[in-house]
């Protein structure tokens, strides 16, 4: 546990001011970020713990399909200045 006289040190390197009645949360809860980070220090690198992985997921993306679909003359069909298998679309006008 991280002791009143470090936290005064690390508030006065900080240039920071802590009231006293602020004290001891502060001293809980830098504790507590302490112990967190030696924690995550504590897990060895080479341990069985793979990170890259914690969701399971194998694949994330589904796979293509290709389902029928309207044939391109027909869709064309219903649209005035179909060219070349495609729709002519207007340029947008914003600068």
């Amino acid at each position: 546990m991280i002791t009143r006289e470090e936290v005064l040190h690390i508030a006065k390197i900080a240039k920071l001011y802590v009231k006293d009645e602020e004290m001891d949360q502060l001293i809980q809860d830098m504790s507590k970020i302490i112990d967190y980070a030696d924690a995550i220090k504590a897990v060895s690198r080479d341990s069985d713990v793979d990170f890259d992985n914690i969701n399971n997921i194998a694949n994330a993306f589904n796979e293509d399909l290709v389902l029928p679909s309207y044939r391109r003359d027909e869709i064309l069909m219903n649209r005035e200045g179909g060219e070349n298998g495609y729709f002519l679309v207007r340029k947008s006008q914003r600068g």
